[in-house]
């Protein structure tokens, strides 16, 4: 009797764990569908516009055969539309660059102003301050920039829109991603080696660059690149603070609002697309690899001083 007991608690037990296991590995294949479908639809319009920079018809989806004439289109000057991508292009260049330099400088000193701030109550209301423009609607900061600019217009000094008034509306919304991305190294820095310095005979300049700077580096250069994303990616800061120039001035985001209202979307801008996903996805690829060297390096210099 003990016996079949026994037996009959251990054939409970495996098919208890039998079914543990089935819906164990039903959630995993649940979870790996999931993770899957989320990244075909974050990447199938990338495929599409890709694959099909690479026909030569005007309607989009339609194939018509393989040809490089979009890239070819793409480079001819002469034309109207690639003359506009290019210009588009410049200008986006122009002012994400200058944007993310002064808001990866403004933002660096913020967050490290913020970070050694002795009074607790004062350093979490500025973090606090520091995140509302993140949550905040893109459209609520470019009004309240254009009603600054009328405000300080009529009362002090004219403000004509132009490209000053654009690269101040992208660094407004860059700062505080550059502060959210070198406030954690901050965090995880050292207090130690600011004040050692200090006591080397270092003034508080050369502390700052020759300590702080190389520690955060990596924050810094986060929020520099993000900086760029964002305003490469923006349109309604740019729609509304751009140069007001009878609507030449143009960025790739309001080049595209703008060319698709009167007609459909130029063959070659798929051609430009492409080539942009191909350069970025390179550039990504290069810092994934850089960043992975550099985290064997550490690792093996840690194990080397362990031994």
């Amino acid at each position: 009797m003990v016996n079949e007991a026994v037996l009959i608690n251990s054939e409970a037990t495996n098919r208890a764990l039998r079914r543990k296991a089935a819906k164990a590995k039903a959630g995993k294949i649940v979870a790996n569908a999931f993770i899957y479908f989320v990244l075909l639809l974050m990447y199938l319009p990338i495929i599409y516009i890709t694959v099909f920079s690479f026909s030569g018809s005007e309607v989009p989806g339609e194939w018509t055969g393989f040809t490089f004439a979009n890239y070819g289109l793409l480079f001819d000057l002469d034309e109207v539309n690639s003359r506009m991508i290019w210009e588009a292009a410049r200008n986006t260049a122009l002012v994400a660059v200058t944007a993310a330099a002064i808001s990866t400088i403004l933002g660096t000193l913020g967050a490290i102003g913020i970070h050694y701030l002795r009074r607790k109550w004062k350093k979490n209301t500025l973090d606090f301050i520091t995140q509302i423009p993140v949550v905040n609607a893109e459209v609520v900061t470019a009004i309240a920039l254009v009603a600054l600019y009328a405000f300080i217009s009529a009362r002090i000094v004219k403000i004509p829109f132009s490209f000053i008034t654009l690269v101040i509306g992208h660094v407004v919304i860059s700062i505080p991603y550059v502060v959210l991305s070198v406030g954690p190294k901050l965090e995880q820095m050292d207090p130690s080696l600011y004040e050692a310095a200090m006591d080397l005979g270092a003034t508080q300049t050369q502390a700052l660059w020759k300590v702080i700077v190389p520690d955060i580096l990596p924050g810094i250069l986060s929020g520099f690149l993000l900086s760029i994303t964002l305003s490469l990616d923006d349109y309604v800061v740019t729609v509304f603070n751009r140069p007001k120039n009878n609507g030449t001035f143009h960025t790739i985001s309001t080049f595209v609002d703008s060319i698709t209202r009167r007609s459909a979307l130029p063959t070659q801008l798929r051609a430009f697309t492409a080539i942009l996903f191909v350069v970025i996805l390179i550039v990504m690829i290069v810092m994934n690899v850089k960043s992975h060297h550099e985290s064997r390096v550490i690792l093996k210099k840690e194990k080397n001083k362990n031994d």
